[in-house]
């Protein structure tokens, strides 16, 4: 089942995670639901890099750290299992510390800590699209964290805020309107181990 979550096929179709993460994810015996979930938000942030490449590309970020970093952020949760099903916050810090344990830089093993504190000083582009995505991904909208992403790009672009929110508005609507299928195939899979 976790192959099939990593690696099977998807309606609409899914990018792949980076090597890096699904091997870190097959490791730590994620459970399926989760590999799913991180693929799902994986493939929204690539959604949103590409649309940041194309749309704002005096936007300083490093592609590469934003997408692994959508493909783990979660992986605290394979330490805090209850966190699954159930809301809590000890798998950020555990997957921080767990990427790390793993030998994987603090740069990259950032994004399992940073997912849910986009309003914390220091916070990159990277953190904020990440966020965006593990929100998005099922049609959540935060306008919070989208007013900070706004106004990076609006530095970046030295185009008025309005403009650039206008922008980010249409590309999140659109990847809102494939919420129900995401969550359908999500769905398919097991919470537990197997």
């Amino acid at each position: 089942m976790l192959d099939s979550a990593l690696r099977g096929p998807c309606s609409p179709p899914l990018r792949l995670l980076p090597g890096r993460a699904a091997d870190l994810l097959e490791q730590v015996q994620a459970p399926p639901r989760l590999a799913a979930h991180l693929r799902l938000v994986h493939d929204v942030a690539c959604q949103l890099a590409d649309w940041a490449d194309r749309c704002c590309p005096a936007l300083d970020f490093d592609r590469d750290a934003m997408l692994f970093g959508a493909a783990t952020h979660d992986i605290g949760k394979t330490v805090f299992p209850a966190e699954l099903t159930g809301p809590g916050a000890a798998h950020e810090e555990g997957g921080r510390e767990l990427l790390l344990s793993r030998g994987i830089s603090p740069d990259l093993a950032r994004f399992a800590a940073t997912h849910a504190s986009w309003h914390e000083p220091g916070t990159g582009a990277e953190d904020l699209m990440v966020s965006v995505a593990d929100k998005i991904w099922k049609g959540k909208r935060v306008p919070d964290l989208e007013d900070l992403l706004v106004a990076r790009l609006a530095a970046a672009s030295r185009r008025d805020s309005w403009q650039e929110f206008a922008d980010l508005d249409t590309l999140l609507d659109t990847i809102g309107s494939s919420a129900d299928d995401r969550l359908l195939w999500q769905a398919s899979f097991r919470t537990g181990e197997g």
